[in-house]
């Protein structure tokens, strides 16, 4: 017998919004939670009773990551006043997040080590999973991490260490 889905929200909901705020923007990431939840209650009655709900809600959230990730870039963005010519914008820290310039430099990976990086370091998920979810093997999953954590260190001054979730 499967569990209620409000325990499954309880549950499961820390790890989405993670993975939301991994893959997405700080204005896109409640949208892309509430979405992934929306969907799989819709679909959770027809989830077999033995499935990795935690692997099935990362898909869903992956999903809608891209989802939102596609819409985004085809709207333009609103600017109170244009940038001055040939100069730099950069952006203020973010809100709700502890560490803006760690989630600005996962932002920066390339998509495949980012999803990678966000599924595997911060959802936890083993990579046959995040292989899945990515459509591509275990191997390439692995690659795809191992990567974008050589990068990470590269490029962002703390100290990210094997196994950590943030």
């Amino acid at each position: 017998m499967k569990e209620p889905f409000e325990r499954v929200v309880a549950r499961h909901g820390p790890t989405v919004l993670r993975v939301c705020r991994v893959l997405l923007g700080p204005h896109d990431v409640d949208d892309a939670w509430s979405e992934t939840f929306l969907a799989a209650l819709r679909a959770y009655p027809d989830l077999p009773a033995d499935a990795n709900v935690e692997a099935w809600l990362v898909t869903i959230a992956h999903r809608k990551a891209v989802d939102h990730l596609r819409a985004t870039r085809r709207r333009p963005l609103p600017v109170e006043e244009p940038p001055p010519a040939g100069g730099d914008i950069t952006p203020g820290p973010e809100a709700g997040i502890d560490d803006a310039e760690l989630w600005d430099a996962v932002r920066g990976l390339p998509d495949k080590q980012r999803q990678a990086v966000a599924y595997h370091y911060v959802a936890g998920l083993p990579y046959a999973e995040v292989a899945a979810i990515l459509g591509g093997t275990t191997d390439a999953a692995r690659r795809a991490a191992a990567d974008g954590i050589k990068n990470l260190r590269r490029t962002y001054p703390g100290t990210i260490t094997e196994g950590a979730r943030t």
